[in-house]
């Protein structure tokens, strides 16, 4: 199956030599693949994984996306953006009693891009899965043909396009020898580890899941007809903080030294504990100076300005003159 093409490739890869220094590494150690350049709806990884969703939804001959998601999901606000560039409806199922007094982040832009929203009320993960089934029902009920993109896009077929990613690294660095990724939904470390293997591929957790290792386990299994075990992954789990979504301190003092050293904005929940993450793994000799590192930024800049809490403890640190 071909995918779509929904941005253009290879995206940049930066040399990060300040915030190398910072955490101690030497200046040619580190570079960062720019992820959150990918163009289309706001930037941020979903897009390469839907490139090969979206084609299978028009295999289909679909007519409308159905994905579920928080209200700050990057991947609801691209799966909108895909949409509108497929010709295709799109229906965001997202826990919540009903529409805010004030959208903003990736909220606003899923008003900007007429998504259409379900409020699933205080459901978790697993029930806004099924309430986004029932949503596929309801249209196909109606004699519609929906398609259910799964949550963060993650799925062997999604995954598709993080091994391109990982060749896209081999290509610009060689050399690698660590890539460091927020681990969410499982898709991006999968098709990373696919490509790289998983001893190359560190997954910082974020707490989207209870337990992403096998969940990557199995996607990679699948993406390569090897056996690859939840064992064999290189996974942190000291970034998850309070909770998923919950502003995190090593996250957000990782954020802005990233934008400190090197003018580079991550968002506070993928990105920003990606990057704590490295900082930990140098700290504990898990990645040492003289190895040639990539940071994956995963996320679109929307994702700061809609988390509340996040912005409040960095506006904080706003300074005045003298």
């Amino acid at each position: 199956m071909e995918k779509v093409t929904l941005s253009a490739w290879p995206t940049p890869m930066e040399a990060a030599p300040r915030l190398a220094a910072r955490i101690g590494l030497g200046p040619d150690d580190l570079w960062i693949k720019r992820d959150d350049l990918t163009g289309l709806g706001g930037g941020g990884n979903k897009v390469r994984k839907l490139e090969w969703l979206v084609a299978d939804a028009l295999r289909c001959g679909a007519e409308t996306l159905v994905t579920l998601g928080g209200p700050q999901s990057n991947h609801a606000r691209l799966t909108a953006a895909a949409a509108a560039r497929a010709d295709l409806d799109v229906v965001l199922v997202m826990p919540g009693t009903g529409h805010p007094d004030r959208a903003d982040g990736n909220l606003l832009l899923d008003a900007v891009l007429d998504a259409r929203i379900v409020w699933a009320g205080d459901a978790a993960p697993a029930e806004l899965v099924g309430r986004a089934e029932e949503i596929c029902a309801e249209l196909r009920g109606r004699g519609a043909t929906p398609y259910l993109v799964p949550f963060g896009g993650s799925s062997a077929l999604g995954a598709r396009g993080y091994r391109e990613a990982g060749e896209e690294i081999l290509a610009q660095r060689p050399d690698v020898r660590h890539v460091v990724t927020a681990l969410g939904s499982g898709g991006t470390m999968a098709g990373l580890v696919a490509a790289l293997g998983p001893e190359r591929v560190l997954g910082v957790d974020v707490g989207a899941l209870p337990d992403p290792a096998p969940v990557v386990a199995a996607f990679a299994t699948q993406l390569t007809g090897r056996n690859v075990t939840a064992g064999a992954l290189r996974c942190r789990h000291d970034q998850v903080g309070e909770a998923y979504g919950v502003p995190h301190e090593p996250a957000l003092a990782a954020l802005t030294t990233v934008a400190r050293t090197e003018g580079i904005v991550l968002d506070p929940v993928y990105t920003a504990r990606a990057a704590a993450g490295l900082t930990a793994a140098v700290r504990d000799g898990d990645i040492r100076p003289g190895e040639p590192t990539v940071l994956l930024h995963s996320r679109g800049l929307p994702g700061l300005f809609g988390h509340a809490e996040a912005t409040r403890r960095i506006g904080r640190t706003l300074r005045t003159y003298p």
